[in-house]
């Protein structure tokens, strides 16, 4: 049965989405100089670290500036979101954010494909 409504695109809810195998943040603003066992330390404060992931530049070895850094539980990620963003770190103030999230209804993009096909 074909109805109006199945043209109907339905929003997702925003919010923070989980990799394959945790809750990742995204950490921006390192110094340069920081190394992932550096972030590793700073960010076991508030939950158990699974894996943290950083770029460095490959002709002077220093760091680009920002990591992703996973955790197993939601709750752990968003405990060091809260804590830690905003704050200094190694003489900079970083931002912490989730790395992966659910765009609002108001953003480009923002539909469940699932729902958007026509059975």
């Amino acid at each position: 049965m074909d109805t109006d409504n199945d043209d109907e695109i339905k929003p997702l809810r925003c919010g923070p989405l989980k990799s394959v195998e945790g809750w990742v943040v995204f950490v921006t603003n390192l110094h340069e100089e920081a190394q992932e066992n550096d972030v590793t330390d700073a960010f076991s404060e508030c939950g158990t670290v699974k894996l943290v992931k950083m770029n460095f530049d490959g002709k002077t070895g220093l760091g680009k500036g920002y990591a992703l850094v996973e955790y197993e539980k939601q709750s752990e990620a968003q405990d060091v979101i809260n804590k830690l963003h905003g704050t200094d770190y190694l003489g900079k103030t970083i931002g912490v954010h989730w790395a992966f999230v659910k765009p609002s209804s108001g953003e480009r993009g923002a539909t469940n494909r699932d729902d958007n096909v026509r059975r």
